[in-house]
């Protein structure tokens, strides 16, 4: 299948040159306000629907823009943004549309994520402005509190910003505003897109009577949706050895990806040791320990490897990478092995697939897709989504996963003027006037308001669980990256080099994650030595034994880091999926 290149360019892989879609800026003519309103009618009234807001108050916000901006007519202002379907429906529609109520020439570039990553890191080092605006993910929240060069929106809403920040924003309605928050307590980014990576699999083959009874026969409980690792690796071995076919297509119980690539990186990154129990409890990032393994006192990152507090090269991580391994050669279809995350997506999709443990639910829009061979033909899939199981070494109170939160970041060399005007069309795409509609169009929520509106509770049949996941309890434990991580790009380009080594089996995944973990604290020290990121720079405890760090978790009452399990496959757990959904609640939080 041609699935959906925006959404499968998270990082940027299937596209080669800098820049996507570098979008001409809209050159306005200055015009009145009035004008700015009747331009404003005709996207409210054409384009912004469904909205939580009423016609009226969409037009209030509109207003609200459009007098807001009458300083800006006519200015040129440049925004950049990764490649995905979100972000193409703001660079295509909504730089329009702000453009035309406004008078603000905008101009809202997409390019490759690694792209992104690294404009924003040569603006703050050069200090010359490539864009007055960045949707640059939170991952970097360590990385912008401690180097100092982003903005603090709590402090900008309040100050140089306040007569440009949106009366309704309603920072408490963003699902993702603690991604956001760094130790000192203040925002530095605001939620512009939200995805996790949850657990797939093909309902209609697990809901089948013989199929069901085979399973149970064979492991002794109920086929279902896995609970812990043991139970997918049941269902992986279930799927790939004993069905083996189903209606006449040879199936695979489990699909991953494993190429020396950047993109084998943040598949690890991105939460996998979370999932299999690294680190210690504790929402949205474990406290002391995260799920990079790296430890931090107060504010100040301390170590990654064990003989440092940390956790990078524990037993846990060494249990999720050799999993890992594991079950890419042994229930994944044998291509996989030399695939990247872009070229491993679209597989499921094809049909031949049973299950998937960690899946981006940004890949949902093209999994729905009418002909598709796990779409019905009334349009409903044939698969879900649920949350994902966890490892033998994972403890209640954890993280479980990961989520994408790509949020507007403003930096201190953008002039103030070009900040503010670039501040307006930040909000602008993250207005409850145009959120919902765009909600519904990249189905990346970052608004609870917007989770809850009825299109969504109509539209959710057709989602595979997306709607109900959102609206779950469990949401909470899907976070990105946190603080712990001093310089998220320094540190995460090493991690695709040296799990690639055990994914290729020229290391060990020990021999791997001891790598890992010691270039980690090469570069902290490196870090410390430059003092370049103050009080809350790093300052990595001396090495000692493994076995005092163990002692001393338990002497604190955390759990990182851990020793090693007697027993690393506990007995398989599963749950039906329908009981799932039903036990979640069926109506909204209620706002204090």
């Amino acid at each position: 299948m041609n699935v959906n290149e925006a959404n499968l360019g998270r990082r940027g892989v299937l596209f080669g040159g800098a820049a996507i879609l570098a979008a001409p800026a809209i050159l306005m003519p200055r015009h009145s306000l009035a004008q700015g309103m009747d331009t404003a009618r005709r996207w409210v009234e054409q384009e912004f629907r469904p909205s939580t807001l009423t016609p009226d108050q969409q037009m209030q916000e509109m207003g609200w823009f459009a007098k807001a901006a009458a300083p800006y007519r006519g200015q040129e202002i440049n925004v950049v943004s990764e490649t995905i379907t979100t972000h193409e429906y703001e660079a295509r529609t909504l730089a329009k549309a702000f453009s035309e109520i406004t008078g603000i020439n905008l101009r809202h570039d997409l390019l490759q994520e690694g792209d992104v990553v690294e404009k924003i890191q040569t603006q703050m080092q050069s200090g010359r402005n490539l864009y007055d605006a960045w949707v640059n993910d939170s991952d970097l929240i360590g990385t912008h509190f401690r180097y100092q060069q982003a903005v603090p929106l709590t402090d900008w809403m309040a100050g140089e910003g306040k007569e440009q920040t949106l009366p309704t924003l309603d920072v408490e309605d963003f699902i993702g505003r603690s991604f956001c928050t760094a130790p000192d307590g203040k925002l530095y980014q605001l939620p512009d897109q939200q995805f996790a990576n949850l657990y797939w699999f093909r309902y209609d083959w697990f809901t089948r009577p013989a199929i069901k009874e085979a399973f149970r026969k064979q492991f002794g409980y109920e086929l279902g949706v896995p609970v812990n690792w043991s139970a997918y690796e049941d269902i992986a071995e279930f799927f790939t050895n004993t069905v083996k076919e189903i209606d006449g297509i040879k199936v695979y119980g489990h699909m991953d990806y494993g190429k020396k690539d950047p993109s084998l990186g943040w598949r690890f990154t991105d939460a996998w040791l979370s999932m299999a129990g690294n680190g210690d409890r504790g929402i949205p990032n474990g406290k002391p320990v995260d799920e990079w393994g790296v430890r931090m006192e107060g504010c100040r990152p301390t170590g990654s490897s064990v003989e440092r507090g940390g956790d990078t090269n524990g037993p846990a991580a060494v249990y999720a990478v050799s999993k890992y391994v594991e079950w890419l050669k042994k229930y994944a279809p044998p291509e996989a092995a030399g695939m990247t995350f872009s070229e491993s997506g679209p597989v499921p999709a094809q049909g031949n697939i049973a299950q998937q443990v960690f899946w981006y639910t940004a890949f949902t829009a093209d999994m729905v897709k009418p002909g598709l061979p796990v779409v019905n033909a009334d349009g409903t899939p044939k698969w879900r989504m649920a949350p994902s199981p966890h490892g033998a070494y994972w403890k209640e109170g954890m993280k479980l996963g990961y989520q994408d939160a790509g949020s507007w970041t403003l930096l201190k060399s953008t002039p103030v003027d070009r900040r503010r005007a670039a501040w307006l069309y930040a909000q602008f795409c993250v207005s409850k006037a145009t959120s919902l509609k765009k909600s519904h169009v990249g189905l990346t929520f970052i608004r609870e308001s917007d989770i809850w509106h009825n299109s969504f509770s109509e539209r959710a049949p057709l989602l595979g669980g997306l709607i109900e996941f959102y609206r779950s309890p469990a949401r909470v434990q899907w976070t990105p990256t946190g603080v712990n991580i001093p310089d998220y790009p320094r540190l995460a380009q090493l991690w695709w080099q040296n799990i690639g080594d055990a994914s290729a089996g020229a290391k060990t995944p020990q021999a791997a994650m001891d790598a890992l973990a010691a270039a980690q604290d090469s570069v902290m020290e490196r870090l410390e030595r430059s003092k370049v990121q103050g009080d809350c720079g790093p300052k990595l405890n001396p090495k000692t034994s493994a076995e005092h760090w163990y002692d001393q978790a338990q002497k604190d009452g955390n759990i990182a880091p851990q020793r090693k399990l007697a027993n690393e496959k506990p007995q398989g757990e599963t749950v039906d999926y329908d009981m799932l959904i039903r036990s979640w609640p069926a109506t909204p939080p209620k706002r204090a």
